[in-house]
């Protein structure tokens, strides 16, 4: 029983070893890929076809994403760097690896993104998968597909002036509770706020404020929705650090309803909102007072 036990803890240590070193060598490998690349842009930016083509497998095939000429080997591939570099003085090149990953203990996939940069021009980015494969003890390119970089539109420009309201908002009394968050959404299109009327412990109202860039009328909108079933749009304009929301919108009740509200902001931690020429189904509402919020 002793001889079994020792033979099998003998073994297990033999694995944890094995396990240990295949750990190792892929942190090995991939420090040495890694400084693969950055040899690779070192030869690009130096504009050395000759050294770029050397760090390629003999039969790799190498894709012009500008042109979509394919070249196999590694003459013709130095023939094609020689032409774009005689072509675009000056061109250089930024590459970032994302990840790398290893198909076996030869083949190498390193994931990146990419950026040309010419005189005079705007940045090309692109996001390449690169395959490299070990040979006499060098990691060498062997496939490169690349994609653009897909570039989001994005409306920040127009709605950064409102950035101020980024954060969470308190107005507080003895009867009520506001809490208003806004925040920007994905590529900073959108501003979101929301909104929950709290009396004493419990929660009278929430609701959802949108607001955006209508690239069709050049002007901010909002859309806001509450819990009772209402619903309405606004239009922002701004005079100094005061800006004024012509409101239209629809009450639970299917009534028709107008306002004014007006946010200013005081400093960037407070703010007021007060809503006057309010309107339902033609009729004058009374104003409602101006009250302040406060950044937490």
């Amino acid at each position: 029983m002793k001889r079994l036990i020792l033979t099998a803890a003998i073994a297990a240590l033999g694995i944890a070893s094995a396990v240990g070193a295949e750990a190792n060598r892929q942190t090995e490998d991939e420090a040495a890929l890694r400084k693969a690349v950055e040899s690779y842009v070192a030869a690009f930016n130096q504009g050395d076809a000759k050294a770029l083509a050397a760090m390629w497998s003999p039969d790799a095939v190498y894709t012009n994403p500008l042109s979509g000429l394919q070249v196999v080997g590694r003459e013709a591939i130095e023939a094609q760097f020689a032409a774009i570099f005689d072509a675009a003085k000056g061109i250089k090149l930024e590459a970032t690896t994302e990840a790398v990953q290893f198909v076996s203990p030869n083949v190498g996939v390193e994931q990146g993104t990419a950026k040309v940069i010419r005189p005079d021009q705007a940045p090309e980015e692109s996001e390449y998968t690169a395959v490299y494969v070990k040979r006499d003890g060098q990691w060498l390119l062997d496939r490169v597909t690349e994609e653009e970089v897909r570039v989001v539109p994005s409306n920040y420009e127009h709605l950064k002036d409102l950035e101020w309201m980024i954060g969470r908002w308190v107005d507080e009394d003895d009867q009520a509770t506001v809490v208003t968050e806004c925040n920007w959404t994905k590529n900073n299109n959108f501003l979101t706020r929301s909104f929950t009327v709290q009396i004493r412990d419990r929660i009278d109202m929430a609701g959802m404020q949108i607001i955006g860039w209508d690239p069709s009328t050049k002007q901010i909108r909002s859309w806001v929705f509450d819990s009772d079933g209402g619903f309405g749009e606004g239009k922002w304009t701004k005079k100094g650090d005061r800006w004024n929301i012509q409101q239209s919108g629809v009450l639970p009740d299917g009534r028709k309803s107008s306002a004014v509200n007006i946010i200013t902001r005081l400093d960037d931690s407070t703010c007021t909102i007060q809503s006057v020429n309010r309107m339902v189904d033609g009729q004058l509402q009374p104003n409602v007072d101006e009250v302040i919020l406060v950044r937490e």
